[in-house]
């Protein structure tokens, strides 16, 4: 079976990044320099402790956030430096990304669930946060039928996605990454609707229609950095 898992006790910067990351608004804003850090720390503390899996000082998060706005004062070097060099792509469309809140599911579900995708799609992968677990898969009709079969749970189903796999160099900080493609994407009029990463890989989850262009776009950089 493959599976991705994501542990909750990341770190808070970490936490700070992804979440920044995924928010474009945001992203821009702490990029040029617009946010009150903060108004911008207590508008993200329940999400960074989700991720981290605990409390977190508000203080800490104001931290996290001020070294991260730091870091955009170094971007125009990111540029020439060769950030996605020996990364790998592959890409998958016709994706569904399910979102369920782990509050009334038992550990029994839980393992019936993932026992089900495994029959289905050996190659789902599986977020887990505090409050919440999700699955990117294949959207085919024995998933739906799956989903039914746990109808009595509360889940949340976004369709007409796409993923990209990135495996990335040991070397390489993974968030950076995150980083660095969401800038590309954006700058090319492309958004992402969510990202993951570990410590050697990311998963970015596009609008199918946007993912062959994506690709090419990633392709090319990676090219260019050889």
């Amino acid at each position: 079976m493959m599976f991705v898992m994501r542990a909750t006790n990341v770190s808070v910067p970490d936490a700070v990044r992804e979440i920044i990351t995924r928010n474009r608004s945001i992203y821009d804003c702490v990029k040029m320099d617009l946010v009150n850090y903060t108004s911008l720390a207590v508008k993200i503390q329940k999400e960074v402790e989700s991720y981290v899996g605990g409390l977190v000082n508000l203080n800490t998060i104001v931290v996290a956030i001020k070294r991260y706005a730091d870091s955009f004062e170094k971007k125009e070097d990111v540029q020439s430096e060769p950030v996605l060099k020996n990364a790998r792509l592959s890409l998958t469309d016709g994706i569904v990304d399910i979102k369920f809140s782990s509050d009334d599911f038992a550990m029994k579900d839980v393992v019936d669930l993932m026992d089900g995708f495994t029959r289905i799609d050996p190659n789902y992968e599986f977020f887990r946060l505090t409050d919440s677990f999700r699955f990117l898969t294949e959207d085919i009709s024995d998933v739906r039928k799956l989903l039914e079969s746990f109808s009595s749970h509360k889940n949340f189903l976004q369709t007409g996605l796409a993923k990209i796999s990135v495996q990335i160099p040991e070397s390489q900080n993974s968030s950076d990454i995150v980083s660095y493609v969401s800038e590309i994407l954006h700058n090319n009029g492309i958004e992402l609707v969510n990202a993951f990463f570990g410590q050697d890989d990311i998963v970015i989850v596009l609008h199918e229609k946007d993912a062959a262009r994506a690709y090419e776009i990633l392709r090319g950089e990676i090219t260019r950095q050889i």
